[in-house]
This record gives C-alpha cells, structure tokens and sequence, in this order.
C-alpha cells in the first residue's frame, strides 16, 4: 500500500500544473495641480459669484477635469516680505517699514505665517516663519541699506524657502527693479518660484519717471514675473506705498481654488502650460489670473544657496 501511494504522488509531481497568470499593475503618481485664480471685470472689480463649472482648465492643449473647487479659500497662507534696502530705496525705507507694519497687521491670520528677508548687496532673512506679528514688527525695525541689489538671487531664495511650506506660497517683493549683483538669472528665480509654486506680487517703488536712473527694464522684470507665477504687480507711485499694500492682501482674500489630477498628460514634457478660461463669457469679459504653468520633473542641478 505505502509503495502504491508513493507511486501515484510521484507521479502527480510530473503532471504539469497550469498556474493562473497574474496581472501586472504599473502604478504612477498622479500630482494633484493647484491653481490660485484672480478673476476681475473689464473695470478691474473683483468676479466673486463664479462656481466650478464655469470654469475650464486646460493643460497642454488638453482639457482636465476639477476635482477641487473652492470660492475665497480659506487655505492658509504662507508670506515672505522681500524688501529692497539698496542705496536706490534709502528715500522710502521708513515708509516702506511702516506700510510693511500696517500690511502684516491687516492680513495674518492665527493660521497663517510669515518671514522677512532685505536684499540689497546680498539676501538676509530677518525673522523666519512665524504668526507672531512681534516679531515681524521688530524685524522691519532692523532693516539696514546696503549698496547693489541682489533682486534674483533674493527670488530664488525665497521661492526655495516657501518651498517647503503647505498651503498657499506668497512672496511680496517691495523694490525699484533691476539687479546689480548679477549672481542669479531671470530665468532661474523664475523657475524656481514655477516649481515652489511661488505667487509672485510685485510693489514697484520707482523713482520720478523721468529720472535717469530709472530702471524700466528691471520694473518689466518685476511685471512678468508677478504675470508667470499667478501674481499681480502694483506701483507704489498709484496711492503710495501702503494702498499697494492693501491691493496685494485684497487680491490674495479673493482667489479661487481649483485643483485637479492630470488627465493624458504628456510625458516628454517637464513644464507643462496651463490655461483657465470661463467659457460661457465673452472672450474680453474677464481678466483671469493663474499662473503660466508647473514643472513636473525636478531640476538638473539645484543651486545650494542657503539665506543668510
């Protein structure tokens, strides 16, 4: 008997067995993408009684489905105040303190932060993130004028700085444009700001228009660059430098959120355009605010500049 059912289990062992093929799954991470959009009138008022489908969003030609949508978002805000202390701003550093102190006040909230940099010669960061308005108080006090003006290199940095927070990214820049240090391009404080998903406002503080050392090329600079990451741009000179202030907090109080997961996205590409349109408006009904477009791919070779 046992010589019998070694017999059989042997032979069991030579017929062969189908085994049921298992599927393969590849799975890739799907980034959701958030868009921060300013919508306002021919007459430049603010467009707040829009809801999720009349919006559409477009990436790379190709239409995306909101999975996100919110009015007047309540997410938190994360700020860096970027003043300008070269020899060319000296005239308005106290008003720019005390128009800095009036902002912080009217704006943060017990959810939000903020930090404070001056750029002039190079990038110092005066107090670090924090909701104690204090603080920040104490910081503007110590506000020192140096000579050149290091416009980019303090962009980058405090792109790569918000960079690490949650939330909405805000970085306010108070300046009469230009950069004389010559350390960091246009182009790379640009890209860093798209992939920190940095909103750039710009508070341009120029000299009389028709000085000679008007620099009407770094004001352009400090007007795109607002224009590409989603921000807005404002002349100090247009109801001085604290109503400037209140444009930028009023913007940032009356944004919409609309988010959504990449659909057909095209994989060759590392920056991908974005476009957010109302269709049942006119063509010339609204000014729509978004920023231009996100990078899906991580940087070459990222700069290790650390703010001071």
């Amino acid at each position: 008997m046992l010589r019998r059912l070694g017999q059989f289990i042997a032979l069991l062992l030579l017929i062969p067995v189908a085994v049921p093929a298992q599927d393969t799954t590849f799975r890739m991470e799907v980034k959701l993408v958030n868009l921060f959009v300013n919508v306002t009138d021919k007459n430049g008022a603010i467009v707040g009684g829009l809801g999720k489908d009349d919006f559409q969003v477009i990436e790379d030609g190709k239409p995306q489905k909101i999975s996100v949508f919110e009015r007047q978002s309540e997410i938190p805000l994360n700020l860096t105040l970027a003043i300008d202390t070269s020899g060319s701003t000296f005239k308005d550093l106290s008003l720019e303190q005390s128009a800095a102190k009036h902002f912080i006040h009217a704006l943060l909230r017990q959810q939000d932060q903020m930090s404070l940099i001056q750029f002039a010669t190079d990038v110092r960061q005066l107090v670090p993130f924090t909701n104690k308005i204090a603080q920040l108080d104490h910081g503007l006090g110590s506000l020192r004028v140096g000579d050149a003006t290091a416009l980019y290199d303090a962009i980058y940095l405090g792109s790569r700085d918000l960079a690490r927070k949650e939330g909405r990214k805000i970085l306010v820049l108070v300046s009469d444009g230009g950069d004389t240090v010559q350390s960091t391009t246009y182009a790379e404080a640009l890209e860093q700001a798209l992939r920190s998903e940095v909103m750039i406002y710009s508070i341009i503080d120029v000299p009389i228009e028709a000085s000679a050392g008007r620099d009407t090329g770094g004001e352009h600079a400090l007007i795109t660059l607002a224009e590409q990451t989603g921000g807005k741009s404002f002349y100090a000179s247009e109801g001085g430098l604290e109503k400037a202030f209140e444009r930028v907090s009023e913007d940032l109080r009356t944004q919409y959120l609309l988010a959504y997961y990449p659909h057909n996205q095209d994989l060759d590409r590392s920056f991908h355009r974005v476009q957010v349109t109302v269709p049942r408006a006119a063509a010339d009904a609204f000014n729509i605010r978004y920023k231009s477009g996100y990078y899906s791919e991580p940087p070459a070779a990222p700069r290790p500049k650390p703010v001071d």
